[in-house]
């Protein structure tokens, strides 16, 4: 019988519960990304996903050298890679912004930038960056539907980008469009995506009209990077194309990646004849979704979730059932990024065999700054 790919030899070296991640999988899944768009250059993926130094790398050895993130940990790990250009998704505010600061001050030879959706809190970022002497890039954060963060495009976000312009302190390199909300079959994320993309670049010829030139727009997520991929000149920042998940799997079959990430679990208790429990608790897999859109088995579909707590998930496995304490279960993540956050370290598999360790540094909120 053929082995599975993902089937660990050396499964009793592993403790569970554990996130295990494929290496040549995370490389295939890279090769993909690249084959997917016109030029590399116009890649700026997420790492909120992978938050560790060595998928970085491997990024960055493919070609890659602009990024996205969410945090100043993950900015900071960023920098310590080497990555040239580095775009914090997030408007840095009170404590956060003199944390920025430092981390723009500490690693000249990363290019940041940030977002920004009003003209206070720009006001106060310019005023941080011109009493250190020196300026920081932005991107005007646009709400094209997610109703998240981001200014609606029209007169106010014109002079948001007029004073980012005009501000001392600040350097505007153009928009940032995500749209997230963008749901459904190809068809349907296509429609949505391009509704919420001519909002931002009406906006853009408009300030194009105005005399402002050089006009980025950085655009969507992975459910609509085969469609912003097909833009012109438009930035892409897919993120959970490095593992994949779950969720992607069914929701956008058109995109070739792999899963390249795992949770493995082990049986741990029969708690009556048709019920079992395994050590996958709220602490090991991501719980925001619906108890039973949290995990997938891969050796073991027809696994009911019942109940969870922080260590145990209790499955119906039915009457008559075989599963024994010690028994393995390969788990895909329905949401891999939080997931992710979840564990200090993922264990590398490699020829079927356990070979090393990534450290998530990322999942931290501090690294040195």
């Amino acid at each position: 019988m053929e082995k599975n790919w993902y089937q660990i030899d050396n499964i009793g070296e592993l403790d569970t519960p554990a996130l295990v991640i494929y290496p040549e999988r995370v490389k295939e899944n890279i090769a993909t990304l690249t084959q997917m768009i016109d030029d590399p250059q116009r890649l700026r993926p997420h790492v909120k996903t992978h938050k560790s130094k060595e998928a970085t790398e491997l990024l960055m050895a493919a070609g890659i050298g602009k990024f996205k993130c969410a945090t100043i940990a993950e900015a900071e790990m960023l920098a310590m890679c080497g990555a040239p250009d580095v775009l914090l998704a997030y408007q840095p505010i009170g404590p956060k912004l003199k944390r920025f600061l430092t981390l723009h001050q500490q690693f000249p030879n990363t290019h940041f930038a940030c977002l920004v959706d009003n003209i206070p809190s720009a006001a106060a970022i310019a005023s941080a960056f011109a009493a250190a002497s020196t300026a920081i890039t932005v991107y005007i954060d646009l709400n094209v539907g997610q109703n998240r963060t981001g200014i609606t495009p029209g007169g106010q976000a014109i002079a948001l980008y007029k004073y980012c312009a005009e501000a001392r302190g600040l350097s505007i390199a153009g928009l940032h469009a995500y749209d997230g909300h963008t749901r459904g079959s190809l068809q349907e994320r296509k429609a949505s995506s391009d509704q919420s993309f001519a909002m931002a670049e009406t906006l853009k010829t408009t300030l194009q009209s105005m005399g402002y030139s050089n006009i980025k727009i950085i655009a969507g997520g992975s459910p609509a990077f085969p469609i912003h991929a097909n833009r012109k000149e438009v930035e892409c920042s897919p993120g959970t194309f490095i593992f994949w998940d779950k969720s992607y799997l069914d929701q956008c079959p058109e995109q070739a990646f792999q899963i390249a990430a795992l949770v493995v679990s082990r049986v741990i208790s029969l708690p009556d004849a048709s019920h079992i429990c395994v050590d996958l608790g709220h602490k090991s897999i991501a719980a925001e979704n619906e108890l039973g859109k949290r995990v997938f088995f891969l050796n073991a579909p027809g696994l009911k979730a019942v109940s969870q707590s922080e260590e145990h998930l209790v499955l119906y496995a039915g009457e008559g059932h075989s599963y024994q304490p010690g028994d393995v279960l390969y788990g895909i993540p329905q949401h891999v990024c939080p997931t992710i956050a979840l564990y200090e370290r993922a264990f590398t598999i490699e020829q079927s065999k356990l070979s090393g360790e990534w450290k998530i540094i990322a999942r931290d909120r501090k690294l040195s700054v």
